[in-house]
């Protein structure tokens, strides 16, 4: 028995009025077959030396039983359910009306009644992905009303651009997961995300930079890398480039590019499809470091007003690029015999 406190009320064991005990007690008990154990809670009479719960505890210790059980055969518990809901900051019946359920089955299901299966899988898609939301969201505008539709839905944007980034982050890390001992590939630094949109947005926010299209910003985060190694030992963002036909190129470039973090436009360029990559309100670089900095603009300086193709031929001179075979790593090693100091 733990105890949590004191309060004057009138007391149900001797029915007087006086300091009473709240108290917590580990409990074990079976539920739908199932045994279990949890933290109840009791009030405590020191003149009586008996333990007993009011209306309010003997909820809390239902629901706190049940949350046990739930938490033991794989189903949300009744808080996951509310804070699922609170995500999107939708109420109760509004979010019944969305999944056509019961206009009353997430109130039960935030306190005593346990969800089944089929329900609970439904509330794990909610949470995992706010596009489905949206869509929900979207069949039922017109039951909704104008302010709560609204609402419902900047939420669920402002969830989708950042449930979009953390899993488009974490598949990008686990691709780089194979690197994580090779200093050669990564130039000795553990890849950090949040380093290289610092990085693309410097460049993207330079004056000194023109046209900076996929191909170029590349080609200028490999140069900014290697300056680094070559100087300090060490690269500044940790991303692995492959020798491809146009130069180095990142792994998972698709995906970084992709985040939402970095602002870039699709441009129809005839042939195909070019993105140029645009500048940004905030000029704030919280993950890069004045030397960073400094080695950004000697790139800036060398590259930030060339075109595509004469960037692609300075880094076609390199012996970073002569000395890796197509499609391979690009070691940082080379960095040593790089153009620019």
């Amino acid at each position: 028995m733990k105890f949590l406190g004191k309060e004057k009320k009138l007391c149900l064991s001797c029915m007087e009025e006086h300091e009473v005990y709240k108290a917590a007690i580990a409990e074990k008990n079976v539920f739908k077959g199932v045994a279990v154990e949890y933290m109840a809670e009791y009030f405590y009479c020191d003149r009586t030396d008996e333990m007993y719960a009011d209306e309010q505890q003997i909820s809390f210790n239902d629901i706190a039983m049940k949350n046990a059980y739930r938490e033991k055969v794989g189903l949300l518990t009744s808080r996951q359910i509310a804070a699922i809901r609170a995500e999107y900051g939708i109420s109760q019946s509004d979010l019944c009306l969305l999944l056509e359920w019961g206009r009353k089955t997430i109130t039960r299901y935030e306190s005593h009644q346990v969800q089944d299966v089929a329900h609970d899988t439904i509330l794990r898609k909610l949470d995992a992905d706010p596009e489905w939301f949206l869509q929900l969201l979207q069949k039922k505008e017109g039951s909704l009303s104008a302010a709560s539709y609204e609402k419902y839905t900047e939420a669920g944007n402002t969830l989708f651009e950042k449930k979009h980034d953390m899993y488009l982050k974490s598949a990008i890390m686990s691709q780089y997961a194979r690197f994580l001992h090779n200093a050669e590939a990564t130039g000795g630094k553990i890849l950090s995300l949040d380093v290289v949109v610092d990085m693309i947005r410097y460049y993207a926010n330079s004056p000194a930079v023109t046209n900076l299209f996929l191909v170029k910003l590349v080609k200028m985060l490999w140069y900014a890398d290697a300056l680094s190694f070559k100087r300090r030992g060490q690269a500044i963002s940790g991303l692995v480039y492959c020798a491809l036909p146009m130069g180095a190129v990142p792994v998972a470039y698709s995906s970084i590019m992709n985040l939402n973090t970095i602002h870039c436009e699709e441009i129809n360029m005839g042939d195909g499809t070019g993105y140029r990559f645009l500048p940004t309100e905030d000029k704030e670089y919280l993950h890069l470091t004045q030397e960073d900095r400094d080695i950004l603009d000697v790139v800036i300086r060398r590259f930030g007003r060339r075109s595509k193709n004469e960037i692609v031929e300075t880094m076609h001179r390199e012996d970073a690029y002569i000395e890796t075979a197509p499609y391979d790593i690009i070691p940082f090693q080379y960095a040593r015999t790089l153009s620019l100091s």
